[in-house]
């Protein structure tokens, strides 16, 4: 398999030897090239245009560097999105200015929410003409400051090597996120002397890394003597790389784990410690252990409202010890009793040392009570659903087949709505890095240039795009990528023929008027467009699943071509539906299992 780890960028840098301030002057774009290699970058997305012309023509004659060009800038922001998540590397795109470099907004401001170590290099108008609204000119910085963890704009080719040294430095360093490079095309063709290492110039940018001692003592107080914690565990966890320092804590603490939407892998869905996703589709379980817990260890995540629901209401009755590496998350939406800053990777080994000296001297804590309670919510509310009644696919039943027949090694990315919350439901996840999806933003289009990404960082594992009909027709023009880079991902398009989580809330609060979600794609409809005529147009493998009588037999089809890439219209019921779920605004205490049914609490304390 690939590497799914390397050494961080500001590591590379300060390891590389040797100047060479004797070296014959060169341009600006030869340094972004060099700079690029020097860093470690081995493979970049992007789209050419007039701004940044200058640093393609370098770019060719890189010996190291694989660039695939994609069909659309912001396809080119997911795939890189794709590679860091699935690689550990800060991922790479390029674009030009104006239109280009606008059109990796939506990548950025995504990466930003689920703070994914990126680095975007636009080209941009020459510096004599900034602010005079030159063709394809855009105050990219400008724009892009509210969305990033950084913008930088060199005008000089001097500064070429700093700004890039520091850009990939903070974008892999701390709360990992995006960092937008924006270069003038004067700074690109002028000419300068390149030395390396470069001294980096970050006043003030110093992550914490350890937590305070004082406040880990705290909280393995709060822990040690909790009767009904639960280890609430976030996306943070997995940016950190700290699974196994995590299965350390619960090995040393007993206490359950629930795991967000971003963190579904960082443990394992086997272990009966592990009681499922929280939140608005979470399981009942999960939600419950919240609700009922008295002490919620918080790591790596960031009390989401889709986790929380009702904020007054939520786990009324537990302490919280809140550790994050950002601490403008800490206390941000619930006060934290113990917060702790630090890198989670540090921070949990210290915890578990705290944890296991007090069990030395007051013994371990009986959960016996709790687990007992616990488990008989496991027992009687499974995450499960209802089989269609008009003849058509389960789409639940398509997914999770997805995931038995392909195994924890693949990758599965899914796009936004319904398909993704059964995505989180019904694959089980046992490793980190597994499972790849857009949380915060909630960008349809996210899924297939995010897998193509996953691919070409990992090219030894199966990588299932699990996207649906209305996202797959914003970015599937990536296909052709594929096919032309021989990236051979496979396509699962859950097709029921709509807009299926508005439709499922238009059915719910909305007496069922579907105003403008009907897209005519899926069975007894026009098909517009034909989703495997579309495929092989784009040179893909391609096949139609209209039942579940069909699906293993088409999956495994699927799995043994292997020389391009593989679509899969399944046809779905537009009636199926995504439950458990917390409506909107109200506690958690009112999660329904179905329609109008909430679960029976009576005797569970």
């Amino acid at each position: 398999m690939s590497n799914e780890k390397s050494a961080t960028p500001a590591t590379v840098a300060a390891s590389t030897s040797g100047s060479q301030s004797s070296a014959p002057r060169i341009t600006g774009s030869e340094a972004v090239i060099r700079t690029l290699e020097k860093l470690g970058v081995t493979d970049v997305f992007g789209l050419p245009g007039g701004a940044i012309l200058p640093t393609y023509d370098p770019l060719l004659d890189s010996e190291s560097i694989n660039h695939i060009l994609v069909r659309h800038e912001q396809g080119a922001g997911h795939a890189a999105e794709g590679y860091a998540l699935v690689t550990g590397k800060v991922g790479v795109c390029i674009a030009t200015s104006g239109p280009g470099a606008t059109n990796l907004i939506t990548a950025l401001a995504d990466a930003n929410m689920d703070s994914v170590p990126m680095v975007a290099i636009t080209g941009q108008v020459g510096s004599k003409v900034l602010g005079t609204d030159a063709f394809q000119e855009a105050d990219i910085v400008g724009m892009t400051m509210p969305v990033t963890k950084h913008s930088f704009m060199a005008t000089s080719p001097e500064d070429i090597p700093r700004i890039m040294a520091e850009a990939f430095h903070i974008a892999a360093t701390g709360r990992p996120g995006p960092v937008l490079v924006d270069i003038t095309k004067d700074a690109q063709q002028g000419l300068m002397t390149f030395d390396w290492p470069v001294d980096m110039q970050l006043r003030g940018y110093r992550p914490v890394v350890r937590g305070h001692n004082k406040q880990v003592k705290e909280a393995a107080k709060l822990l040690a003597a909790a009767e009904q914690p639960v280890l609430y565990v976030g996306g943070g966890t997995l940016r950190a790389h700290a699974s196994e320092e995590l299965a350390g804590l619960v090995r040393t603490t007993d206490a359950p784990v629930v795991t967000t939407l971003t963190a579904r892998g960082a443990f394992p869905d086997s272990d009966p410690h592990h009681l499922g996703m929280p939140g608005m589709h979470g399981s009942v379980p999960a939600v419950t252990s919240m609700q009922k817990a008295d002490l919620i260890v918080a790591l790596g995540a960031r009390f989401d409202d889709r986790v929380t629901g009702h904020v007054e209401s939520f786990a009324p009755h537990a302490k919280v010890v809140h550790v994050d590496v950002d601490p403008a998350e800490i206390s941000k939406i619930r006060v934290a009793d113990v917060p702790i800053v630090g890198d989670l990777k540090a921070v949990i080994p210290d915890l578990i040392d705290a944890v296991s000296e007090l069990q030395r001297e007051n013994g371990r804590v009986d959960l016996s009570g709790w687990w007992a309670m616990l488990n008989r919510i496991k027992d009687e509310y499974p995450l499960g659903y209802v089989p269609t009644e008009d003849g058509l696919g389960s789409p639940q039943h398509v997914i999770r087949r997805i995931g038995e027949l392909t195994g924890p090694e693949a990758v599965y990315v899914s796009g936004v709505g319904q398909h993704q919350m059964w995505s989180a439901q019904f694959i089980g996840y046992e490793r980190p890095h597994q499972w790849l999806n857009s949380a915060g933003l909630g960008t349809m289009g996210y899924c297939v240039p995010a897998a193509m990404g996953a691919k070409v960082g990992n090219p030894d594992r199966v990588v299932w795009a699990i996207d649906g009909d209305g996202c797959f027709q914003m970015t599937n023009q990536e296909l052709a990528t594929c096919v032309l880079n021989d990236i051979p991902i496979k396509v699962a398009v859950i097709n029921n023929s709509s807009l299926g989580m508005v439709r499922q809330w238009q059915t719910l609060f909305y007496d069922g008027r579907y105003s403008n979600t009907h897209l005519d794609t899926g069975h007894d409809s026009r098909r517009i467009p034909d989703f495997v005529k579309l495929a092989e147009a784009y040179g893909c493998a391609a096949f139609r699943c209209s039942n579940d009588d069909e699906v293993d037999e088409t999956i495994r089809k699927a799995l043994e071509i292997n020389d391009r890439p593989v679509l899969i219209d399944f046809t779905v019921s537009p009636d199926a539906m995504v439950w458990p779920m917390v409506p909107a605004g109200v506690s958690n205490d009112a999660i329904q299992i179905a329609k109008d049914t909430s679960p029976d609490w009576d005797g569970e304390e």
